[in-house]
Formats: structure tokens, C-alpha cells, sequence
């Protein structure tokens, strides 16, 4: 059974800083591609940032400089450092892990929710 838990979300104040983390189990960790996903109310969810197994990153314009996606094999976990944070910032965030062998294997956590205001 392939679980993805999401842990770290909160409310603080612009300009803040949150580390979010998804532990993963029931995969091969170390495979997968892993992601962050953010959705806004009323908004389509987005790639925020991605790791791929061999450990190179990508990331959403909105993001780069503030956010940081790492991840740790040994525990099965990635992460998402977020700096700087804006009211825009405000999601409910997603974890993703990703596998292509034939076919995609796509797992999603159940979300955490961040909220940043003054």
C-alpha cells in the first residue's frame, strides 16, 4: 500500500519561512521522481517544484530563489524549503511521487495546508 504523508503546513506571516515534508512508503523511493504541487482556491493545481531520482531539480519561476526541493533517500522523504513567503504563496501543497517503466506510476499525498497573512 503506497502511502504519501504530507507534515509541516501552518499559518504565519509574510516574509516567513516552512519546511514541508513528505514521507513516502510503499514504493521504491529512490526511483521515483518526486514533486510539489500547490492548488488555490478557485485555481488549477501547479508544479511548484520537482526533484528527479538522480537529484536534479526544476522549478516554478514564482519560486526560484525562495524555494528549495531536497530529498533523502535513506529516509524515504522530500522536502520543500520555502523562504520569503508571499500571500500568494497561500495552497493546500501536494506531494507527488512519479515512475515511468511501460507505464506512469503516480502516487499523491493528501495535502498540507499553507496559509500566509498578515
Amino acid at each position: 500500500q503506497v502511502q504519501l504523508v504530507e507534515s509541516g503546513g501552518g499559518l504565519l506571516q509574510p516574509g516567513g519561512s516552512l519546511r514541508l515534508s513528505c514521507a513516502a512508503s510503499g514504493i521504491t523511493f529512490s526511483s521515483y521522481a518526486m514533486g510539489w504541487y500547490r492548488q488555490a482556491p478557485g485555481k488549477q493545481r501547479e508544479l511548484v517544484a520537482g526533484i528527479s531520482s538522480g537529484g536534479s531539480t526544476n522549478y516554478a519561476d514564482s519560486v526560484k530563489g525562495r524555494f528549495t526541493i531536497s530529498r533523502d533517500n535513506a529516509k524515504n522523504t522530500v522536502f520543500l524549503q520555502m523562504n520569503s513567503l508571499k500571500p500568494e504563496d497561500t495552497a493546500v501543497y501536494y506531494c507527488k511521487a512519479a515512475l515511468y517503466d511501460i507505464r506512469w506510476y503516480t502516487w499523491w499525498g493528501q495535502g498540507t495546508q499553507v496559509t500566509v497573512s498578515s
